[in-house]
């Protein structure tokens, strides 16, 4: 059997532009005005609303 397994430079291009990617949306929202707080709260609020909009509704 073979399997696709992702090369190692490109899965650690993926992590470092993902930190890169979440590095710049808080520094522009910071630099925006926003406090830390609200950040957090808006992260918090639409990690429930994806949770919740996975779950299975079976049973």
């Amino acid at each position: 059997m073979s399997e696709d397994i992702m090369p190692l430079p490109h899965f650690l291009l993926m992590i470092a532009a993902v930190i890169m990617a979440a590095a710049l949306t808080i520094w522009a929202t910071l630099s925006a005005g926003v406090p830390l707080v609200a950040l957090a709260l808006i992260a918090l609020t639409g990690a429930a609303v994806l949770h919740l909009s996975m779950r299975d509704h079976e049973g």
